[in-house]
This record gives C-alpha cells, structure tokens and sequence, in this order.
C-alpha cells in the first residue's frame, strides 16, 4: 500500500492512489489533511491545469509547497480532482 512519510509523521496511505508522471495521487480521504496548509502557491500543467500546493506540518517542522493537488483539474485528469501528490522530499513507498 503505498504510503507517503516526512518527519517520521505517516502524511498519506492509500491502496486506491492514481499513479500519474511517477507520482502517486492520494484521494484526499486517505491523507492527514490536519498536516497540511494550503500555499499561494500554483503551477499550470498543459493537460492538468491549475495545481495548488500544501506547505506540509510534522513534528514541529515545516515542509513548504512540498505538496500539490488539483482542485479543479482539466476533464483528462478528472480522476485526480482534490487528490493530493508529494514532491521528492517525501518518501512515498
């Protein structure tokens, strides 16, 4: 099951993630939502959209847009809306 860990603090897991590019999208059901805090952070992607990026909360130390989702995703990521996906400072296993 994969599992998304920073600062020895289990972030995410998930047997029902959709893999996407290599990274694995948690629906938001399956994350610690309390550690994490929405940026003002944003990206386009061409085929995705717009992401937005959580700054990530654990053990008293702070991960800054180490996280994104796509809150209203392009109808080709569809089955990533609101989905949550971690940058390589995280340990997704």
């Amino acid at each position: 099951m994969p599992k998304a860990v920073w600062n020895n603090t289990v972030i995410a897991e998930s047997d029902a993630t959709e893999l996407v590019e290599g990274n694995h999208y948690f629906p938001p059901e399956a994350v610690n939502m309390d550690a994490l805090t929405l940026t003002e952070q944003h990206t386009t992607c061409p085929w995705k959209g717009q992401a937005s990026y959580y700054t990530i909360s654990a053990n008293g130390e702070q991960l800054v847009n180490a996280a994104w989702t796509y809150l209203t995703p392009k109808d080709a990521a569809s089955n990533i809306t609101k989905h949550v996906a971690f940058d390589r400072r995280v340990t997704v296993s």
